[in-house]
């Protein structure tokens, strides 16, 4: 064993036990045992001696790390915390694209001084997340899922396999979001899921139970809403969507302005990646998982969808995948500068200038701090008309397990104790 390859710890333990040997060992073993630790630990031999003659074993230095203090202050930190939770509880990068959009709002609410606002520009996303650690508490809970296939009309839909590589707004991946809670009896609320993927704009529509017509409203809905014409939109092969009513509502335009109208494929979730992701982010994890199944719940998903179409459009940036690079056994993604999608929409030539000006507008004049406190209003109402399910006890005890009875199978009749043909 040489002493290069021997791990400072590894060597504190040796010279412990060689300590204990040298103190009981004769002169002439003493000055053997002295060469070995020489050359296992590569020390000279006097120093080898004072160490192995001394009354005590030797210990352990104590390794002393010095650090620095932290360049950010607590009140620096509470000040980025209040933008990080009214924001959404973004990540680091995201948080640090977003600061620009929050920061003058803040500045309104709170006394900061030309330090503190230096030191929020300056702190990077790495040390934003470092700093956030300990605020950072999530709960999972499982996916209740109510997609049933439908049948009707595939072969007119074609299936789309290929990636998204678009470069124009208005190409729309769908999808519904059950609100059914535990139970999926009778009729209950869905939310209609949009994205953009140039973009990554988002729209979003209630709609009570599942019917055709409804899911055509609703993609009505969303069509006067989005900031560019729409170009495309592809499904998953639920019932709700392969259906000759959406089907003609794609087709049925004048020459110049159809919609194109893909699927996925069966059981492969990846092929509708970017709207599966905004399912979990802009629905499951603000809505949750109870159940909603009355006109009023409807109309409070609606206006709460309303608020959160600013806020995660115009306020929240968001981080599109360019490539993904593969080292070894090791999958390295590549991520955009992050962006708010109304700052994709305002590059895109396709863009309504109107409907961009108007964006514009309410980027200006809207406090986002104010919007977050309004979403969270619109949360609590929304929770409150949830339909959960009672809890108390059976007024009467069930009935006891009865005997059970023989079973015919194929003619014959089995009984405990007798056997006999019929």
């Amino acid at each position: 064993m040489e002493a290069d390859g021997m791990a400072r710890r590894s060597k504190q333990e040796y010279l412990r036990v060689m300590w204990q040997r040298y103190q009981r060992a004769d002169r002439a073993t003493r000055s053997a045992l002295l060469d070995e630790v020489t050359r296992v630990c590569g020390y000279h031999r006097k120093y080898a001696i004072g160490l192995l003659s001394r009354a005590a074993p030797p210990q352990p230095s104590v390794r002393r790390v010095t650090r620095r203090r932290p360049t950010y202050g607590e009140p620096v930190i509470r000040l980025l915390a209040e933008i990080w939770a009214a924001s959404g509880y973004l990540c680091g990068q995201r948080l640090k694209a977003a600061l620009p959009h929050w920061l003058p709002w803040l500045k309104r609410r709170a006394t900061i001084t030309p330090t503190m606002e230096q030191q929020l520009v300056r702190i990077s996303a790495r040390q934003m997340d470092r700093r956030l650690q300990a605020r950072k508490h999530r709960i999972k809970r499982r996916l209740y899922g109510t997609t049933r296939p439908g049948s009707l009309l595939k072969h007119l839909i074609p299936i789309k396999t290929d990636q998204w590589d678009v470069t124009k707004s208005g190409y729309l991946e769908i999808d519904l979001v059950s609100h059914s809670g535990a139970s999926a009896a009778g009729e209950f609320l869905h939310t209609l899921d949009g994205v953009d993927i140039h973009t990554t704009w988002v729209e979003r529509q209630a709609v009570l139970g599942k019917s055709r017509h409804e899911v055509v409203q609703a993609l009505t809905t969303i069509e006067a809403q989005l900031p560019f014409a729409l170009r495309g939109v592809d499904s998953d092969n639920g019932s709700e969507f392969i259906n000759d009513h959406l089907l003609a509502w794609c087709q049925k335009r004048p020459v110049g302005r159809q919609v194109q109208f893909t699927r996925s494929r069966p059981y492969k979730k990846d092929d509708n990646a970017h709207v599966e992701q905004k399912n979990w982010t802009h629905v499951r994890k603000l809505v949750g998982w109870e159940r909603y199944d009355s006109r009023e719940a409807l109309a409070a998903l609606n206006a709460l969808y309303a608020d959160l179409r600013l806020f995660q459009n115009l306020f929240q940036p968001s981080m599109k995948l360019v490539r993904t690079e593969r080292v070894g056994s090791r999958r390295i993604r590549r991520y955009d500068r992050p962006q708010t999608p109304f700052e994709r929409v305002r590059a895109c030539p396709e863009a309504d200038p109107q409907k961009v000006a108007a964006l514009e507008q309410v980027l200006t004049t809207t406090d986002p701090f104010v919007l977050s406190r309004q979403i969270d209003r619109h949360l609590e109402h929304l929770w409150a008309l949830a339909t959960r399910v009672s809890r108390t006890p059976r007024e009467t005890a069930p009935r006891p397990p009865q005997p059970r009875a023989s079973t015919p199978w194929r003619g014959w009749t089995f009984s405990p104790r007798v056997q006999q043909q019929t």
